[in-house]
């Protein structure tokens, strides 16, 4: 099987074209697959991987795997390396694209460099991807609040380990909660993420699991951030987790509508129209290698 090995941030995964390559028509042989693909020392190694399908209601459809073989809703990161995958190989020669994500359409705009050898004469280096309305409905994102009545978690205590934390959960396509972190809390690079990220992942008032960012608010346009994602752990970057960060940080009056988030692997631009509530990120997408696996 051919794929590609593509980041956003430090955000890895392995994509393949399934127009032209054929997986294990089974769940269970499919999922088995890509935790092995994923494995960093028997495999290809990457977050998960990523499936780039024909589509009808879109130009194409993003089918996103976590490294644990669980299917997930959306990717930011990913849904960029989708976007200068498909325009690198020639599969479009569209610099704006709808990119369908669990049945959610999203449009791409495709920011280019001139490349001579490519299809189209240009390749792809950044991405801006409309990542739509942040949902904050408790029930939908989902978790359980502690008053059963609230119509947003914002600013919500939750126990974990014995400490008492103030969330905001959000979700874009898949949950979120952003915890920010006060003068009396260690320095983000010396938080115990293998520790503590399981605790916030599998805590009982997430139906779902959760991804966590903890964040650290520099000033009213940059804020810092790590995040444990369900089903990776810890990874470099986590583009809905930084467009849920800035959206938490908007209801919190912490930062304004754009603001640069810092990852371990880089920056996003996101910005939260909140006239249109939609969510904008822009970042980079790179290819990192090509090759073929033995399935």
């Amino acid at each position: 099987m051919k794929f590609t090995k593509m980041e956003g941030c430090g955000n890895d995964y392995i994509y393949v074209d399934t127009a032209r390559e054929q997986l294990p028509a089974s769940r269970e042989e499919k999922e088995a697959l890509i935790v092995r693909l994923s494995d960093r020392h028997f495999g290809i190694g990457g977050d998960g991987v990523i499936l780039i399908n024909p589509c009808a209601e879109g130009d194409f459809e993003m089918e996103m795997y976590n490294a644990d073989g669980s299917r997930g809703k959306m990717c930011g990161n990913g849904i960029r390396c989708v976007g200068k995958f498909v325009y690198d190989k020639g599969l479009t020669d569209k610099e704006e694209i709808n990119v369908v994500s669990a049945g959610v359409p999203h449009i791409l705009k495709l920011i280019c460099k001139d490349a001579p050898g490519y299809p189209n004469g240009k390749a792809v280096e950044k991405v801006r991807v409309d990542m739509g309305a942040p949902i904050l409905e408790p029930e939908q994102i989902p978790v359980i609040p502690r008053d059963r009545d609230a119509h947003r978690a914002v600013d919500m205590p939750v126990l974990v380990e014995g400490k008492e934390y103030r969330m905001t959960c959000v979700s874009m396509g898949n949950p979120h909660s952003v915890i920010f972190l006060g003068e009396e809390d260690p320095a983000l690079e010396d938080l115990d993420l293998e520790r503590m990220g399981p605790s916030f992942e599998h805590h009982v008032i997430f139906p779902e699991r959760v991804n966590t960012e903890f964040v650290r608010v520099i000033d009213r346009k940059h804020v810092q951030m790590r995040v444990w994602e369900r089903g990776s752990g810890e990874t470099l970057a986590c583009g809905t987790g930084a467009c849920a960060v800035a959206v938490a940080c908007v209801l919190n009056g912490l930062t304004e509508e754009e603001v640069t988030v810092s990852l371990r692997g880089g920056d996003l631009a996101i910005r939260w129209d909140r006239a249109a509530d939609t969510v904008f990120m822009t970042g980079p997408a790179t290819t990192v290698f090509e090759g073929e696996v033995q399935i």
